[in-house]
């Protein structure tokens, strides 16, 4: 009690300021502006009023680096805080290639002699392990701790920090065969009550439940509090099969409401660490009015995050978008007329998007390579429609630098 006593009785530290572009020294309306736990955006003038405990104030806006000021008990003063702009431009690194020496060191020459700026890595990847000692005991309990490939991750994210690289932790969350297996009560099953499994024959959770939700939030903020940069939550969705058994009915309110609900509860829960919160989604999910039958619905997303992502490659697209049947052929209005056209879903800004773009052989059509022109023509389409950068995906983790400008990164570290 006398505890408690202690914190309530903590002054509460009034404080205001104004958010302003590093380069051009020009309001920023609506930036996130966090005082511990307290969330406040910024007026059209770039102004902010907000009351807290907390001698710190944390600020971020898309297209922007986020970033964090300390200041004392006078408060008469008004704080101008500079962000810096900045879109990452990342490669994917799975949870083998982030601990594979050769595939770190490949993907940061990249990053050191190219427009390359940023690296999503896996903090729990597509077979559900966790690739670092974690501190969440669950992910010990039900084997996700099994291989362990990167053997410090505080001392890796110090040395991509200090290279300037902005860090993306990718956590997958309802795909998750160790969860699934160890407690088979949240496991999606079939209609005989049995573990489905997908076609690479792995267990999914049921995204009703939540104890699933806290699992994989408690992952999402370790890995805040690592100080990755941003989390992205990835088979945020309901398995695409039909005939399978959930906790709850399995029709389009109630699995928007349990998307949307993990993701309310998991931004509410990051806020006080300044993160950026993402989310990869189906590219039909652009053009689709409904929830795809997964629970994503584009516009039910949008309020919770900061950036949304679609998967634009043009290998998934079987059939096509409205006039481009063979979309291989067309990666540029691929991406661009999808982007195009969730921004008139959403009425979001462009730079609240952030597409994942092809960089792996076609699968489903031609099998052509995605080279040089294929790459850059995806990337030239995301930033025609001014999305707040790009990534590439390549599940073997090797990248070429085909299609990437050769230039030195000149912005300075975080």
């Amino acid at each position: 009690m006398l505890a408690a006593a202690t914190m309530s009785s903590l002054p509460a530290l009034a404080v205001r300021g104004r958010v302003i572009d590093a380069a051009t020294h020009k309001p920023i309306a609506n930036a996130l502006v966090t005082q511990g736990s307290t969330v406040v955006r910024s007026g059209e003038d770039g102004r902010f009023e907000l009351s807290g405990e907390q001698a710190t104030l944390a600020v971020r806006m898309p297209g922007y680096r986020r970033t964090q000021i300390s200041f004392g008990e006078a408060q008469a003063e008004e704080h101008s805080i500079e962000l810096a702009p900045f879109s990452p431009k990342a490669l994917y690194l799975s949870f083998y290639g982030i601990g594979s020496q050769a595939l770190r060191q490949a993907a940061l020459g990249l990053i050191d002699e190219t427009e390359l700026n940023a690296l999503v890595i896996d903090v729990k990847g597509d077979r559900g392990m966790v690739p670092y000692r974690s501190a969440v005991p669950l992910a010990t309990e039900v084997g996700a701790q099994r291989i362990i490939t990167v053997p410090d991750i505080r001392e890796l994210l110090a040395s991509l920090r200090k290279r300037g690289v902005y860090c993306i932790a990718r956590v997958v969350v309802f795909k998750d065969d160790p969860l699934a297996e160890a407690r088979e009560h949240l496991a999606v099953k079939t209609a005989g009550g049995r573990i489905w499994r997908d076609r690479e024959h792995l267990a999914w959770t049921d995204p009703f439940r939540r104890e699933v939700w806290d699992y994989n939030i408690d992952i999402a903020l370790e890995a805040a509090r690592l100080g990755f940069d941003e989390i992205q939550f990835d088979y945020l969705r309901f398995p695409d099969a039909t005939g399978l058994v959930f906790s709850q009915p399995s029709n389009e309110r109630n699995r928007v409401a349990a998307i949307t609900g993990f993701l309310e509860q998991a931004r509410r829960q990051l806020a006080p660490y300044n993160v950026f919160v993402s989310a990869d989604v189906f590219g039909y999910v652009a053009w689709n009015t409904d929830d795809t039958h997964i629970g994503q619905r584009l516009e039910a997303l949008a309020p919770y995050l900061d950036f949304i992502s679609p998967m634009l490659y043009p290998s998934g697209f079987q059939f096509g978008i409205p006039g481009y049947a063979n979309p291989v052929a067309h990666p540029y209005e691929i991406v661009y007329k999808s982007l195009v056209k969730a921004r008139e879903r959403t009425g979001l800004p462009a730079a609240r998007f952030r597409p994942w773009l092809q960089a792996f052989r076609d699968y489903a059509f031609d099998r052509r390579p995605f080279d040089r022109d294929e790459v850059r023509a995806q990337i030239r389409a995301a930033e025609d429609f001014g999305s707040d950068g790009w990534m590439l995906w390549n599940p073997s983790n090797v990248y070429a630098r085909d299609g990437l400008r050769e230039e030195w990164r000149k912005d300075s570290p975080l």
